[in-house]
């Protein structure tokens, strides 16, 4: 037995022995099932006490087994989709002893990661990416002849419903090159797959008539090379039979020249085991359709909102408990909360209102709509590019709808904002949750650009307010008919700073910020939500009697420039404040404003820096970035220092 550094947890006897597909290799058949029990509990031990993403990592545990016994990974190419469910592959690819500083601040990514290990051949974290990555892989091992070398793409349902999926599939149905499609289906993305896509896999799933006849071929296809030279003649009429004879439709995945093969039991081990040594032997595109349950093996999972275990934090593993600190005193909402109340009062009283989002009803609360007027609120599936088109022609006819998208995720839309919406200048709210460090998702999720690449497109208006009362207010002010074109409000993960947030609507004139507090020794602009982290290093400040003044910007763009002619007629030093990539954001506006009017002062600019962030907890990543309380504190008397140095000299 050995105890996992750090954990306290201790393996199973054979989950022990394994730290290496090589490891895993070694067991004998029959002793998969019993090493996918103890592979399970490792993960609920571990993800119990320490959180991070649950359900879809036990419903592939078998799958994940079966994959790295018969293939040789990491020779073998194999490319997870987003990467939630990709726990049990990072214990079997020898960080089982890590583990437990997976999400950690300096431990290891939640999501396969390609500097993490060799065994993670392509960094993951937004979903639909895998199918063309070993499409890519694999025309590669064509070109340089490893004609031994096998590419695998393990794809959910939720993710096969984006446009990238298809463009992949598209496009391997003519290059006949070595590629397995796993298509892990679950039902499930995070929130409850919707669409065409979902109905057409429930009926092959349920064509009782599709399966029985699919099983003989199967059968017979496992021994093909028992059927000597005619075996591809023998295969051919098989699948010619069920396709003609028994479907009654083609096969969608057939129609794109793929060999399908499914749906099978993505919980029987051994049966993946075998099929899947069957199919290394298939030559060209395949797709092997696996039926699993996200949470499986844990009960309170199995039996609870699928949703709620998809990553449920901590929870008490004997009990299904999800552990949450109950405050003393009354808190502050999240702002996806406030966003999602907010939309429905509203809409209630204007009825061109509608809301869109592509997959993350609960992520971005736009569920509260959706439960509240269903015929006005709609899920387009994981489809970002989708969503905003589709918005742009909801407001052709006259609506307004708020499309609600991550702000990682939104750089998969940026043609479609441009091309779309601004280019037309029609009237939609691009509603950026997730806006700058999103916390342990790590740099995949984290919200890094958007103020500058929205900056830069004509029509669009960027806002991001401080506090929950501010994003109110901006989105009652985006919905008004006096306001013009494109509108962007970005706002952050987690909790606001109001307790009493819901107050009465208030249009805010656009293009302008607020002074909230006036000063002599310097300024402080913020945008958003560093605001309140600007106020703290302005109240330690002045317990040591220096004077700053602080002005919220609100816009980006258009940036207030009324109260930038007051700043630098006053102060000649000035520090921005932005939890966005420092190159083109609000500070370079600033500077840009500075330049253009012929003014001339000091200016310091905190935010997010030219690199990738890592994941950890936000605070943490506030310091790393250079913008926490106390590091606006030192940046602060640190400029007032100079200026002294200057008076001595």
């Amino acid at each position: 037995m050995e105890i996992v550094k750090g954990s306290g947890v201790i393996p199973g006897e054979l989950l022990a022995k394994v730290n290496s597909p090589a490891d895993l290799k070694n067991l004998k058949e029959e002793q998969l099932e019993q090493f996918c029990k103890e592979l399970r509990q490792f993960i609920i031990d571990i993800v119990s006490t320490k959180g991070g993403h649950f359900g879809a990592s036990l419903g592939v545990v078998e799958l994940t087994t079966a994959l790295h016994y018969i293939y040789n990974t990491p020779y073998d190419q194999l490319v997870w989709d987003v990467g939630h469910q990709a726990y049990g592959h990072k214990i079997i690819t020898g960080r089982k002893d890590i583990f437990h500083t997976n999400r950690i601040y300096k431990g290891i990514s939640g999501f396969p990661k390609r500097s993490e290990s060799e065994y993670d051949t392509f960094g993951v974290g937004h979903s639909s990416t895998s199918i063309g990555a070993a499409l890519g892989m694999a025309v590669a091992s064509k070109y340089n002849n490893l004609k031994d070398k096998h590419h695998i793409a393990v794809i959910g349902d939720g993710s096969m419903t984006a446009g990238m999926a298809f463009e992949a599939l598209n496009h391997a149905g003519v290059e006949n090159a070595d590629l397995l499609v796993v298509l892990n289906d679950n039902c499930m993305s995070i929130d409850p797959n919707v669409g065409a896509l979902r109905d057409y896999l429930t009926d092959i799933t349920t064509s009782h008539t599709y399966n029985k006849t699919k099983d003989k071929v199967w059968e017979l296809l496992g021994k093909i090379s028992k059927f000597g030279p005619n075996a591809q003649e023998i295969a051919s009429k098989l699948e010619n039979a069920v396709k003609t004879s028994l479907l009654k439709q083609s096969n969608l995945f057939e129609s794109l020249k793929f060999r399908y093969f499914g749906p099978v039991d993505g919980h029987d081990v051994v049966r993946l085991a075998k099929i899947m040594r069957d199919l290394k032997d298939i030559p060209g595109p395949k797709i092997l359709h696996v039926l699993t349950q996200k949470g499986k093996g844990y009960q309170f999972s199995e039996e609870g909102n699928p949703t709620v275990w998809h990553a449920p934090g901590l929870f008490n593993k004997d009990t299904g408990e999800i552990i949450k600190v109950i405050p003393t005193s009354p808190q502050p909402p999240k702002y996806q909360d406030v966003f999602g109340h907010t939309i429905v009062e509203l809409a209630e009283k204007n009825k061109k209102i509608m809301g869109v989002t592509p997959a993350m009803p609960s992520g971005c609360s736009l569920n509260i709509m959706m439960k509240a007027m269903p015929d006005r609120a709609f899920d387009v599936g994981i489809a970002e590019q989708h969503a905003v088109t589709f918005s742009a022609g909801l407001a052709t006819q006259g609506l307004i709808p708020f499309c609600n998208i991550y702000s990682s995720f939104m750089q998969r839309a940026y043609d479609q904002v441009v091309h779309d919406v601004a280019l037309q200048n029609l009237k939609v709210v691009l509603c950026l949750d997730r806006g700058g460090l999103a916390g342990a998702d790590g740099p995949t999720h984290h919200g890094a650009f958007d103020i500058a690449y929205f900056r830069c497109i004509p029509n669009m208006i960027v806002s991001a307010p401080m506090n929950e009362e501010e994003l109110r207010n901006l989105m009652y002010t985006a919905q008004l008919d006096e306001t013009p074109g494109s509108f962007s409000i970005r706002y952050p993960r987690g909790n606001g700073v109001m307790v009493n947030w819901k107050t009465p609507f208030q249009k805010i004139e656009i293009g302008k910020g607020r002074k909230i507090k006036d000063g002599k020794d310097l300024a402080i602009l913020s945008l958003g939500h560093p605001g309140n982290l600007a106020t703290i290093a302005i109240e330690n400040l002045a317990k040591e009697n220096i004077n700053v003044a602080h002005y919220d910007l609100r816009f980006a763009k258009p940036i207030d420039e009324a109260m930038l002619h007051e700043v630098f007629t006053k102060y000649k030093k000035v520090i921005t404040i932005e939890d966005g990539c420092i190159m083109g954001g609000v500070g370079s506006a600033v500077l840009e404003f500075m330049a253009d009017n012929g003014y001339q002062a000091q200016v310091k600019r905190l935010g997010i820096p030219d690199k990738f962030i890592e994941h950890g907890e936000q605070s943490e990543l506030y310091e790393e970035c250079g913008f926490s309380p106390e590091q606006i504190y030192a940046e602060a008397k640190d400029l007032l220092l100079e200026k002294q140095k200057a008076k001595v000299g």
